[in-house]
């Protein structure tokens, strides 16, 4: 399978803290990879060098070639227009706080709209409308219609996460960044956002990169999961390996950190080494 986003020794530096140390990622088209690391482990830096959202404080080096129709493009060497123009329409990102991504004063429906309007301009306003519309209810945010005019905070969380879903989509992009997209969720709505996330990477054909520091979720929807520690790749592998036989402590620590329905409540979790 071609690969359509290949992360070359990524480094990342905020003055003297360096971030992201360098990683080497790929990326198929269609597939699904799983990042996972704990705070602070370089994960959503990695994701944000790779739209040129990390603005003028960070100094980024190394390679992130994009495959498209004229051949492999080296992101961080292009003209921020043209970076522009692909990020939201050919790579778009979920953000992992809906209510603080969402503008409060502006209406869902005129969020969603203005995402596909920012690549669209010559649409019409009932044009833009119908497609937002859609993008909602293929979310299956209820009477979307009806509820096109509310604002955030009439929503709840699992449904401003719907809402963050439907502005990513909607211009069809061919990869999803997803960064802790159900980490501000109960466990039953994360159930539903995560098999709704599932839907519509098979549905469209998306390739994804969710990043979570549970492993456990991360192993219901990717296919292959890369483990970050401290900026750097310590292991890689398919999610059966990492979910039932990882080979680097820390990856083995991060399991045994998750609570389960055996463990002894009266024993400390397991410590991240």
């Amino acid at each position: 399978m071609a690969a359509l986003l290949e992360i070359d020794n990524l480094r990342v530096r905020f003055g003297a803290l360096q971030a992201v140390r360098g990683v080497s990622l790929r990326l198929d088209e269609g597939e699904v990879l799983g990042l996972v690391g704990e705070s602070g482990s370089g994960k959503s830096a990695t994701a944000l060098a790779t739209l040129g959202l990390l603005g003028a404080a960070a100094t980024v080096s190394g390679k992130i070639l994009w495959q498209s129709a004229g051949g492999a493009t080296d992101l961080l060497q292009e003209p921020a227009s043209k970076l522009r123009h692909r990020r939201g329409r050919e790579i778009a990102m979920i953000f992992q706080e809906p209510m603080t991504a969402l503008n409060p004063v502006m209406t869902i429906g005129r969020q969603v709209a203005e995402s596909a309007e920012a690549h669209f301009p010559s649409w019409t306003g009932r044009e833009s409308r119908r497609k937002a519309l859609a993008a909602l209810e293929a979310v299956a945010i209820p009477e979307a219609a009806r509820r096109y005019g509310d604002y955030p905070h009439q929503f709840s969380g699992g449904q401003r996460q719907r809402i963050l879903i439907a502005m990513a989509l909607i211009n069809r992009p061919r990869l999803l960044i997803a960064d802790e997209p159900t980490t501000a969720l109960d466990v039953t709505v994360q159930a539903q956002v995560l098999e709704l996330l599932k839907q519509l990477q098979a549905q469209h054909g998306l390739a994804m990169l969710f990043i979570s520091h549970d492993l456990a979720v991360v192993g219901q929807v990717a296919s292959r999961v890369a483990v970050m520690r401290a900026g750097e790749v310590v292991e890689m592998g398919t999610s059966q390996q990492m979910l039932t036989a990882p080979t680097h402590p820390y990856t083995r620590s991060l399991l045994a950190a998750v609570p389960t329905l055996r463990t002894n409540r009266n024993q400390p979790l397991a410590q991240v080494e």
